[in-house]
């Protein structure tokens, strides 16, 4: 729960930055906060990957090969679910909120339900919460939450506390997926633990990619991944 905790800390200290001093983080800094988020990223996703790979070559070499077919496998699910599509509505939903809010209607509402789809949707709540929940690693989270932080000082500016408030939903989101994902340890042998690890890692590859927006990736296809990958583990290793 420390990355969930972060997280809401992250939040509620945007908000008051908001609230005090909106215009305290000028372009220039955003630029070099937005690349030192992606220099971390981009650590978190390779100390996963080496973390879960483990043996010899040719053990490496299957883990690896394992990580890849659950991606495509799990894309797949993704795309026959129509996972990223729906999360893109609610995506739109909460930019149509946020322009209403712009206009002075009922802006605590708009930004307590803006904020709260934002910070809930993105693959890195689920992916961090259940390494969190499986191996104590909370880095994930505290990168995302450093990341919701910073937007919660525009989102405070222009709807208010509602923003701030939307920490609530969060916390309870992403804790009760860390309780869940912590549920299953005992379920997991170290082989399947692996693999979730590796894949997660290179999912949290394509992040650093939408961070320095580089091209869009339809991260949230890829979720189901993280489920196929131990699921073939045990059936393969």
């Amino acid at each position: 729960m420390i990355g969930t905790i972060i997280n809401g800390v992250c939040i509620i200290l945007g908000g008051i930055i908001g609230v005090v001093a909106a215009n305290l983080v000028g372009k220039r800094a955003q630029i070099y906060i937005k690349m030192l988020l992606a220099a971390a990223t981009l650590y978190v996703a390779t100390e996963m990957i080496f973390k879960g790979l483990g043996g010899g070559f040719l053990k490496c070499l299957g883990q690896f090969g394992i990580a890849m077919l659950s991606l495509i496998l799990g894309n797949a699910i993704g795309m026959g679910l129509g996972i990223q599509k729906q999360l893109n509505k609610l995506g739109q939903y909460a930019k149509e909120k946020m322009s209403k809010g712009a206009a002075g209607d009922d802006r605590f509402n708009e930004g307590f339900i803006t904020c709260t789809i934002l910070f809930c949707v993105g693959p890195m709540s689920i992916i961090g919460s259940i390494e969190d929940g499986l191996a104590g690693n909370y880095k994930i989270l505290a990168i995302k939450g450093a990341m919701d932080g910073i937007a919660t000082i525009g989102f405070t500016a222009m709807f208010g506390w509602g923003s701030a408030v939307a920490v609530v939903p969060v916390v309870a989101y992403q804790g009760t997926i860390t309780i869940c994902a912590g549920a299953l340890e005992p379920i997991l042998n170290e082989a399947m633990f692996d693999s979730i690890r590796v894949t997660g890692g290179l999912m949290v590859y394509c992040i650093v990619v939408v961070i320095l927006e580089i091209r869009k990736v339809p991260l949230a296809n890829y979720l189901p991944a993280l489920v196929v990958a131990p699921l073939l583990t045990k059936w393969w290793m």
